[in-house]
C-alpha cells in the first residue's frame, strides 16, 4: 500500500509528491501526459514561489534554464512605473521557466527523493471503503490496476477527475472575466512588462532560450468575436495597448503557434474529505491575469504535505490534518482570489491613473506598488497569509491619491 497516490505531476502534484517522499513516505505520482510536455501557463513564478524552490533546493536548476527577472515595468495611459518589489523570503528575482522544464525538474526531484512516477497513466475510478477513499484504479496501456493508498491527492487540474469522483462541491464560484491568447516571440523583452488599458491587458515575460511569452487579455464577452480571427485580434490588442512591445515582437519574429482560451474559471472547491485532498488548480482556480497559479500550487503543496506527512498512519489524525489544510488553504487564498477578479474586470477606474502618476514620482511608493502587485506580504506579515493583489481594487476609491500607499496596504487587510 502507498501512503499517498498523487494524481497529476505538474506544479502542485509533483511538489506534493516531492515533499511527502522527502518525509519518508511511500508515494506514487501519476500523470496522463508523457513528460516532458508543455502546457498552457503564464509561466511566471512570483518571489514567494521562488522562495519555495529555494527551500526545496531546486532554484539553481530553474535559474539554469531561464533568466532572473528582477525588474518590472507597468504602463497605463501616459503613466509608466519601473522598478521591483521588496524581496520575499530573501528572493529578489522572479523566474518564468517553460513548463516542460519546470515540471520535469519537480518530477525528477520527487523521483530522486523516492517517489514512483508513472506517466501516460490516468485515473479510471477511486477505491472506497464506506465513505472513505482508499486508493485509485489506474489505466495504463490498456491495463487496469488498483493501487490502495492511505491518501489520494487530486492535483489534476481545473477539470479534475478526482474532484469529480469525490463530488467536491464549489464553495465559491464566479463567472469567467477574461479570455486570453498568447504566443512566444524572439527577444521581445528583457524584463517583465505589463500594460493596461480599458478592456485590455498585455503581459510580456522572458523565458527559456531568449524567447518572450506575450499574452493579450480581452473581456470574456468578446471571446466569440476574438476567436473568429484570433491572430488578428491578438496582434491588434498588443499594437494598441503596447505599441513599443509590438514593434519589438515584429522585429524578433514569432516562435511558435498562437494559443488561447476562454475557459478561465473562478472557483474554490471543497479541498478535502476522508482519505482525499485536492491541490493546485483542482482545488482552486482563478483568472490567470495576476499570474498566481504556480505560486499558489507551491503554497498548497507545502501546506498539505507538511500537515499530513506525520499522520498518514492514523486515519483520525489524518482527517483532522486534512480539515485544517482545507481551512488554511481557503484563508490564505481567498483575499487574493477577489483581488484577481477585480483586476480581471479590465476596468480602469478614474482615480487609478492619477494615483499612479503620483506614485511614479516616488521610488519608495513604486517599490510598495510593485510589492503589492507581486503579492509580497507587508513588512512584518506572515509568509502564508495575504497571498497577493492585483494592480488595484475599487474598494477605496473615495480616498485621495495622497493616501495611495496606505490604500494599497489597507486593501491587503480587507477580508472580502
Amino acid at each position: 500500500m502507498y501512503d499517498a497516490v498523487v494524481v497529476g505531476a505538474r506544479c502542485a502534484g509533483a511538489a506534493t509528491a516531492l515533499l511527502l517522499a522527502r518525509a519518508g513516505r511511500r508515494v506514487l505520482v501519476v500523470d496522463r501526459a508523457a513528460f516532458p510536455r508543455d502546457t498552457m501557463s503564464t509561466l511566471y513564478i512570483q518571489r514567494r514561489g521562488v522562495g519555495y524552490l529555494d527551500r526545496w533546493g531546486l532554484l539553481d536548476q530553474v535559474a539554469a534554464v531561464c533568466p532572473a527577472l528582477d525588474r518590472i515595468s507597468y504602463q497605463i495611459g501616459d503613466v509608466r512605473l519601473e522598478g521591483f518589489p521588496r524581496p520575499v523570503d530573501g528572493m529578489r528575482a522572479a523566474y518564468a521557466p517553460r513548463r516542460y522544464s519546470l515540471d520535469a525538474i519537480l518530477v525528477e526531484a520527487a523521483v530522486a527523493a523516492g517517489a514512483e512516477f508513472r506517466e501516460s497513466c490516468c485515473v479510471e475510478d477511486l477505491l472506497y471503503a464506506g465513505d472513505r477513499i482508499t486508493g485509485v484504479r489506474l489505466r495504463s496501456g490498456g491495463a487496469l490496476l488498483d493501487e490502495p493508498a492511505r491518501l489520494v491527492v487530486g492535483a489534476d487540474g481545473m477539470r479534475s477527475t478526482v474532484a469529480a469522483r469525490v463530488g467536491a462541491t464549489d464553495l465559491v464560484r464566479d463567472p469567467p472575466q477574461t479570455c486570453v491568447y498568447y504566443s512566444f516571440w524572439a527577444g521581445a523583452a528583457d524584463h517583465f512588462e505589463l500594460y493596461e488599458a480599458p478592456g485590455r491587458w498585455v503581459g510580456a515575460v522572458p523565458t527559456n532560450d531568449g524567447l518572450t511569452l506575450v499574452q493579450a487579455y480581452f473581456r470574456q464577452d468578446e471571446f466569440s468575436r476574438v476567436r473568429a480571427d484570433a491572430p488578428a485580434a491578438y496582434l491588434e490588442n498588443v499594437r494598441t495597448t503596447a505599441p513599443e512591445l509590438y514593434e519589438r515582437m515584429l522585429a524578433g519574429g514569432q516562435a511558435g503557434r498562437l494559443y488561447g482560451t476562454g475557459d478561465q474559471r473562478n472557483f474554490f472547491r471543497t479541498a478535502a474529505g476522508p482519505g482525499w485532498a485536492l491541490a493546485g488548480d483542482a482545488s482552486h482556480h482563478r483568472d490567470s491575469i495576476t499570474a498566481r497559479g504556480i505560486t499558489h500550487a507551491f503554497l498548497q503543496a507545502d501546506l498539505l504535505a507538511g500537515l499530513v506527512a506525520p499522520v498518514l498512519d492514523d486515519p483520525a489524525r489524518l482527517d483532522a490534518a486534512l480539515a485544517r489544510y482545507a481551512r488554511e488553504r481557503y484563508d490564505a487564498l481567498l483575499g487574493d482570489y477577489h483581488r484577481t477578479l477585480s483586476t480581471a474586470r479590465l476596468a480602469v477606474p478614474w482615480h487609478r491613473v492619477g494615483m499612479l502618476r503620483e506614485v511614479a514620482a516616488d521610488p519608495v511608493r513604486v517599490e510598495e506598488f510593485f510589492s503589492a502587485m507581486a503579492g509580497a506580504p507587508r513588512s512584518g506579515a506572515g509568509s502564508l497569509t495575504g497571498a497577493g493583489t492585483g494592480t488595484g481594487t475599487d474598494a477605496d476609491a473615495a480616498q485621495s491619491v495622497r493616501q495611495a500607499i496606505a490604500w494599497m496596504r489597507d486593501a491587503r487587510r480587507v477580508r472580502v
